[in-house]
């Protein structure tokens, strides 16, 4: 029985989660995803002090319409059951490239001839400016 002094625990969102320790936790989170998804070619890029938008960037593909969709899939319903299911999404309805926003991880998951086309990796390189 609950007493009127007793709170409700309110499980946070990814975006009032903030530290370097939840910043790992859902970077750990989705690298584990990806790679148990068969994602290829997992590239994870580390903005911050480049960005104010999040402290890592992953950039992954699938092989197919489908294979990017399952993937971007299977990544909010792991986010999901870990508590950090307020994760924005773009793109999943046509799935030649998925964004998953999960606050201080942001997910890019390409069709490989996308993914070349955009080139993501090059952008946000280790020798790129700061990004405002």
């Amino acid at each position: 029985m609950r007493t009127a002094n007793e709170k409700k625990v309110k499980q946070p969102s990814a975006s009032e989660l903030s530290g370097t320790a939840t910043a790992q936790r859902i970077y750990d989170l989705v690298m584990d995803s990806l790679d148990s998804s068969k994602a290829i070619d997992i590239i994870p890029i580390n903005i911050r002090g480049k960005s104010a938008l999040a402290d890592y960037m992953v950039v992954a593909s699938g092989t197919s319409h489908r294979h990017v969709n399952a993937v971007a899939d299977q990544l909010l319903r792991t986010l999901k059951e870990q508590g950090l299911g307020t994760s924005r999404v773009e793109g999943l309805a046509g799935a030649d490239w998925v964004l998953v926003d999960a606050g201080d991880v942001v997910v890019h998951i390409f069709r490989p001839e996308v993914r070349e086309f955009y080139q993501l990796e090059k952008i946000w390189s280790e020798d790129a400016d700061t990004v405002h």
